[in-house]
């Protein structure tokens, strides 16, 4: 594959794959009478020499610019509400986002806000809320600059609420893109630990979407050539990267998104809190934890694991063996081994096992988890 060649496939979401594919961005907004956009992103990108030349580039075909950036690093409700305002201040007629999970999640909250204007959180699909997602939506265009939680092809995003930091899924698929612009070089700044992080955060949702219990043959294929994907190209995006490991860990990103249609399980199930309760990063929660939450997930299926370690070509094909692999991978890359080096503390156990069981990953998970379970699950990686 030339990636300096961009390309087009549909997966059902419109993806424009390739290098400088974000050049066509102000086109195809003037194509569909799109002029006045929100670009939704976060504090940081919103400084980026990146991100100030989209803007440029759009104005430059006379297209009316607002962004809106003020957003935690793990979303929050009022940041969806704040958005929004901005978008109906402004009068925007479409919503760009533009970043990683966090950017992308909040972006897609707000195309939901603008036409569903009952508390946000009536439309969590965990109670059925999705059912309400009756309206149209504003005009959404994706822009991914990490490797990590493929939200770009997605059709939910994960908000928490301000108060209690519980996570609500917002699901629809009115809420997916109408265009992915996934340009790998938007990823080559990125830091090695960003990128270490969020690669395994990929590679969770690939594993994870394998192993979920539910039965979708066509997700099983796509996260195991995700996994594929990552084997050959995370530790020389994190180390030295080029064109090809940066566009191959976008697209091993976005199949992992697309996977996880089918389902988690105990790995987010663990991360997850270590975000709403300590505001972990959700990639590094999820690297972490990865060799404790798969190993547990071994007895009884033995087969898929044996899967899993021919598509890593590892030396034996045995659970044991993608246990090791995943180790020895987070080493390379840089991620601690146990939850103490990234400053969990043993008093936070019994609150992140609570936390933990509640959370809505979990009951796709092959076999089922226990509260007692997460908590010795985190003894084992404290």
């Amino acid at each position: 594959m030339d990636f300096n060649r961009v390309v087009q496939f549909n997966f059902p979401t419109t993806i424009r794959f390739g290098a400088n594919a974000v050049k066509e961005l102000p086109a195809y907004l003037k194509q569909n009478n799109l002029s006045k956009p929100l670009l939704v992103t976060d504090p940081i990108i919103a400084e980026l020499p990146f991100f100030k030349e989209i803007i440029a580039d759009l104005k430059l075909q006379g297209i009316s610019v607002e962004v809106f950036s003020e957003i935690h690093k793990n979303p929050v409700k009022s940041d969806v509400i704040k958005g929004g305002d901005v978008y109906d201040g402004t009068h925007r007629d479409s919503i760009v986002g533009i970043g990683g999970g966090a950017a992308l999640d909040v972006a897609r909250a707000i195309v939901l806000r603008i036409h569903h204007r009952e508390d946000l959180f009536k439309y969590d699909d965990l109670i059925g809320g999705d059912v309400f997602v009756t309206n149209d939506v504003p005009h959404f265009v994706t822009i991914p600059t990490t490797a990590g939680t493929g939200s770009e092809v997605g059709r939910s995003a994960i908000i928490a609420d301000d108060i209690t930091h519980q996570k609500k899924i917002l699901f629809s698929p009115k809420l997916l893109a109408k265009v992915v612009f996934a340009d790998p070089l938007l990823t080559m700044g990125l830091p090695a630990g960003v990128t270490a992080a969020t690669g395994m955060d990929a590679l969770t949702h690939n594993m994870e979407a394998f192993l979920a219990k539910n039965y979708h043959p066509m997700c099983d294929g796509i996260a195991l050539e995700g996994m594929r994907l990552i084997s050959l190209s995370l530790e020389k995006a994190v180390k030295k990267p080029d064109l090809a490991s940066r566009s191959e860990m976008l697209m091993a990103s976005m199949m992992g998104a697309i996977a996880f249609q089918k389902g988690l399980g105990v790995v987010h199930s663990m991360a997850h809190p270590l975000s709403s309760l300590l505001d972990t990063h959700h990639g590094l929660a999820n690297a972490v934890n990865i060799p404790y939450g798969m190993r547990f997930n071994i007895a009884g299926f033995e087969d898929k694991f044996a899967r899993m370690a021919r598509t890593l070509e590892l030396d034996e094909y045995t659970g044991e063996a993608v246990i090791q692999y995943l180790f020895d991978l987070n080493t390379k890359v840089g991620i601690p081994h146990k939850l103490r080096d990234i400053n969990v503390k043993e008093e936070h156990l019994d609150t992140l096992a609570d936390l933990a069981f509640a959370d809505f990953a979990h009951p796709n998970n092959p076999k089922p988890v226990s509260r007692d379970d997460f908590r010795t699950l985190y003894s084992e990686a404290f």
